[in-house]
């Protein structure tokens, strides 16, 4: 059996949509045994169509056991807070207002069990004008500034990728695992906190750097010079990008594999800060020599090169590829959905994503039975507190 970090560590999850319980599966694939509280019946908002487990919903969920209670009712309130006290971490995105009128936040919850690890994951925090405001992944681009590096500043377009929400989740994930090795050295629980806001920062340093550095705001072709990277046609349509930085070695390896060798004694290119300041002379050069040669033939002479470059995959091409395949970065279930494993392995193993991602309630007799007698749980049951899968 896999041996895995957080063997025997138990989180309650009290949430939905994505930054949390993308953070949570993380922990989840680590070991650690994750308890989803959901509501009665229809479970959280990502279990929409298609069985009541959506491709999203499996993927952020997988390996997770479902507890399903109306946190409407002060008898659901009351199982939960009888649970409490055998979960080492409680985590959860609810606003602030309302944990605080459930009797569920961390004061509350600590009360319980007073080495609890507490973890809110918010929109915009848990104070501050802002902080009842609702928030989610497209807020998190646009508040943040992605928006103005990705796209044309006069014209912002909306992202096809969900990076603040997930960058949310993995700020949840190192919060969490930096609480518990916290306790484990002093034996003192801590409150954890992070939100979308706080979590895009860690996505736009190099941008506020930029800011600082150029004097203005940077845009989407501001760091393009100074990273000295390219994204080209090749004659089959493909593109190659292509990130030389400034070493001297990738400039002169790249003119040797577009058998361009007079660029390195060009003024306008011969050294980094030439380059630089005269980037956009440079990209119609490179794109021109890409142009007339084949994709298959560029990604070998690059190769030989030692040139950093890699093809611009589609999502199936990412998935498909011999580097993706080689690292087991992927799971297939039994439908074909693409599960993707955690980044890591450990002793050179990677985590596995334990099991399926459970139905509505499928834990409810097994979770709530370690406080309430079978009796009491078939009454929540009727009274419709509690909600048990029955297939």
């Amino acid at each position: 059996m896999q041996h895995k970090p957080l063997d025997g560590i138990r989180i309650l999850e009290i949430g939905g949509y994505i930054a949390l319980p993308f953070g949570t599966s993380m922990l989840c694939a680590l070991g650690a045994e994750v308890v989803k509280v959901e509501r009665p019946g229809s479970g959280e908002d990502f279990r929409r169509h298609q069985n009541d487990r959506s491709p999203y919903f499996r993927q952020y969920n997988t390996g997770k056991r479902s507890l399903a209670v109306d946190l409407k009712a002060a008898d659901g309130v009351a199982v939960v807070k009888a649970l409490v006290p055998r979960f080492d971490v409680v985590l959860e995105n609810l606003r602030p207002s309302k944990v605080a009128a459930m009797g569920l936040g961390p004061d509350d919850c600590r009360a319980l069990r007073p080495d609890v690890i507490y973890g809110s994951v918010t929109g915009f925090g848990s104070s501050g004008p802002l902080a009842n405001r609702p928030a989610y992944d497209t807020i998190g681009h646009a508040f943040g500034g992605l928006y103005s590096l990705f796209s044309d500043g006069d014209h912002p377009q909306l992202a096809g990728g969900l990076s603040a929400d997930l960058v949310t989740g993995l700020s949840t994930a190192t919060g969490v695992l930096a609480a518990l090795v916290g306790r484990l050295k002093t034996g003192q629980p801590q409150r954890m906190e992070t939100s979308i806001m706080e979590a895009v920062s860690v996505l736009i340093t190099d941008g506020v750097t930029q800011a600082f550095e150029l004097g203005h705001d940077p845009s989407r072709t501001s760091r393009h010079p100074q990273a000295q990277n390219f994204c080209v046609p090749t004659s089959t349509g493909e593109y190659l990008a292509v990130h030389l930085s400034s070493s001297q070695k990738f400039w002169t390896s790249l003119c040797r594999a577009m058998d361009r060798m007079d660029l390195t004694e060009d003024p306008r290119f011969a050294e980094y800060r030439a380059r630089e300041a005269n980037y956009f002379e440079l990209v119609p050069i490179v794109e021109a020599e890409f142009a007339v040669k084949p994709k298959k033939h560029w990604e070998q002479v690059l190769t030989d090169h030692d040139v950093p470059f890699a093809p611009v995959l589609s999502m199936n091409g990412y998935l498909d590829h011999e580097q993706v395949k080689h690292l087991d970065l992927v799971e297939r279930q039994d439908d074909g959905l693409a599960l993707l494993r955690p980044p890591w392995t450990f002793d050179g193993e990677r985590p596995d994503r334990p099991g399926r991602a459970p139905k509505v309630g499928a834990d409810t007799r097994a979770v709530a039975g370690e406080v309430l007698t079978a009796e009491e749980i078939e009454e929540l049951i009727t009274a419709g507190v509690l909600y048990a899968d029955e297939s």
